[in-house]
Parts: C-alpha cells; structure tokens; sequence
C-alpha cells in the first residue's frame, strides 16, 4: 500500500440490487435528503473531492458545502469553505458549458498529456509545471491541470495522491464511477468505504455498479470490515474499512 497519500474514503449510494444509475446510466437522484446531507458531511470533512469524468457528464454538477453549520467548522478549522473538487479523466474530453464550471469551487483537472493538450488554447495563464518540466497551462475553468502518466500512458494515481499529499491535502473523498473506484481498489489506495442501501430495485445487466473494471477473483477480492451500520427510515448506512493484506 502506498503510505504516502491521503486518507481516502469512497461514499455511494445504490439501489438494493446493487446498482449506483440505471441502465441509461442517468443522474442518480434516488438517494433521500437524508443521504444528501450524509455526503454532504463527509464531502464537508475532506480537503479534495475526486471523480471520474462519467460521474461528472452525467450530473453536470458536483456536490458544494451548503450547510451552514458544515462551512463555519471548515472555518474553524482554518479550511477554505469548499474543498477542492478534480474531475479526473485521460482523455480531457469535458464540456466547458456544464453548470460545473459556474460553480464557486476551486476546480482541478487530473489527467494525461492527451488529456492536458485537449484545453490548449484555452488558457489565461501559466502555473508551474507539477512535473517540474516548464510549465502548465491552465485554462480558465480549472485553477490546475495536474498530469501524471505512466509509460503506457494512463493516469499514474499513486503518483497524483503522492502529489496531493505532499500539498497537504490529507482528506480525499471519491464520489465514483464504478471505473475509478475499480482502480483504486486494485492498487490498495482506499481506506474505508461508505455505502447507503436505498430501496429501489434497479436492476439491467449494463447498469454500472459501486466497483467496475474486470473484477476481482475471491482470493485476491478485497476484504472489508464492517465498522458501523444506521438504518434511517427506508435506508441502511454502511461503513467498511479495507483490511490490510496479511504479510
């Protein structure tokens, strides 16, 4: 596992059938009040939001700190009143005319150099480069591009937390899709998981799910631990840490 990253918590919501949208892979608004404000909460306690640019095209939104309760203990605790929210994505293919990007929150881009060249000519400035290489431009809808590439050209996450880390960002909350969820789970970057069951039935063999990707054998599955569950009204709040492999 790498140490150096930070404490990362993965917060969904799903039908009873284990589905996080439906077939059409449309917004999912089944979630109660109830459920807003409990990721709210969690979005509220961390320092960075990630998701994956699906989750985004399918919103058109993120999720901001509305609760004034929530924003005056982000003050208290010396924090900015909306955490940075990145979409990640490799190929950059973003709408700039999403309501996204009307939103008062500091916006970043994760992405590769494939990614990055797709906002060229966008840009109102330049930012020092994170990869130490010059510089990065910056278009005006993201306040940073940041690109970390593996030789086969995919997005290096380890690098990216690594890097998030080391600018004191010690709190990461992922809000999906199945895809990025998948990746960081094969790479051991998530700590705990928080799960809300909601009673609908969603069903569809191409509807997507909390883990995507190819999946994982029973053997090498990652292992969870049940730290606490709620039950509010007609929805059931779970909590799980990753257990850490066996040495």
């Amino acid at each position: 596992m790498l140490q150096h990253r930070p404490h990362t918590t993965v917060v969904l919501a799903m039908s009873a059938d284990g589905k996080i949208a439906d077939f059409r892979r449309s917004p999912a608004r089944f979630g109660s009040r109830v459920d807003k404000a409990h990721l709210e909460k969690q979005i509220a306690a961390s320092d960075a939001v990630l998701f994956g640019a699906g989750t985004l095209r399918a919103y058109g939104t993120t999720l901001t700190v509305s609760d004034p309760t929530l924003v005056r203990l982000r003050a208290q605790e010396g924090k900015p009143p909306q955490p940075v929210h990145i979409v990640t994505t490799h190929s950059g293919n973003l709408n700039p005319e999403i309501n996204f990007f009307k939103q008062p929150v500091r916006r970043w881009l994760l992405t590769t150099a494939l990614g990055k060249l797709s906002w060229k000519g966008r840009c109102l400035q330049t930012l020092p480069s994170t990869l130490g290489t010059g510089t990065q431009e910056c278009p005006p809808e993201f306040e940073q591009i940041l690109v970390f590439e593996t030789p086969t050209r995919e997005i290096d996450i380890p690098a990216a937390l690594k890097h998030l880390a080391n600018i004191d960002i010690t709190r990461l909350v992922v809000l999906g899709g199945g895809e990025l969820v998948a990746s960081l789970l094969g790479l051991d970057l998530i700590d705990e998981l928080w799960l809300t069951v909601c009673p609908l039935i969603l069903g569809g063999s191409t509807a997507p799910t909390p883990v995507e990707g190819k999946g994982f054998l029973p053997d090498l599955a990652p292992k969870l631990q049940l730290l606490e569950v709620h039950t509010v009204e007609q929805e059931v709040f779970l909590h799980y840490r990753l257990q850490q492999p066996a040495d």
